[in-house]
């Protein structure tokens, strides 16, 4: 099949050319927090067949966005990683998804699916470099049966799926009470309180973590207004 194109010499429009296929961008969302097998994007693709996936896989290696590699020691499986042209789309893709948490989220609909593992991308997209200012800490994120960390270095974030060696506090949360808190009608102090989070580890790292991410107030794109 041959690739649709706008037919325009625009850098904006060349670029949809490359990642305007629907689920496109969200496979290299996906890979923006590290190589993942096959497998693993059928997982956090939900609705993506396999045909299709293999499809947009290969576009992406004939594009240069996107490779095959093998993991290393002792998982030793073929996996897909981002190339660095493919990398550099990182910040449109953060740019997105704070748009979206101001304009397009709202409440969940019941057709929609979550995987916890999509917060790895949030926590970059939602991060306040001056809140982070002279901060060194790792944290560990538990969230039902996915575990992923963030490393705050002096106003720098490194977000990855899996666990941290060496964290320095540990969060455990359900699936639930984490829209909660994306959705604002829940802190994490109460999260705690309710026994609907537990956290361990450094308690100055904790203090700290409450204004390291920022999450922008929900509107309306009607009324250019916060939702109620």
């Amino acid at each position: 099949m041959d690739q649709r194109t706008y037919n325009q010499y625009c850098a904006t429009a060349r670029t949809l050319d490359l990642v305007g296929e629907r689920w496109t961008l969200l496979l290299i969302r996906e890979l923006l927090t590290g190589p993942k097998r096959f497998g693993d994007l059928q997982t956090s693709l939900r609705g993506l067949g396999t045909g299709l996936l293999a499809t947009r896989l290969k576009h992406l290696e004939h594009e240069g966005l996107a490779q095959k590699i093998t993991l290393p020691p002792p998982a030793r499986t073929p996996a897909y990683a981002l190339t660095p042209a493919g990398e550099e789309l990182g910040p449109a893709i953060l740019a997105l998804a704070r748009w979206g948490l101001k304009w397009a989220m709202g409440e969940p609909r019941e057709t929609e699916t979550f995987h916890p593992g999509w917060a790895v991308l949030g926590l970059r997209a939602c991060f306040d470099p001056e809140a982070a200012t002279g901060l060194r800490a790792v944290y560990e994120f538990h969230i039902d049966d996915e575990v992923f960390h963030t490393r705050i270095d002096d106003a720098t974030i490194e977000a990855l799926h899996g666990p941290a060696q060496h964290p320095d506090v540990t969060i455990t949360i359900g699936t639930e009470a984490f829209l909660r808190l994306t959705g604002q009608d829940l802190t994490l102090a109460e999260a705690i309180e309710t026994g609907a989070a537990s956290v361990s580890g450094d308690g100055e790292a904790l203090r700290r973590l409450k204004g390291l991410f920022r999450l922008p107030l929900p509107h309306d794109r009607k009324t250019d207004r916060p939702s109620s």
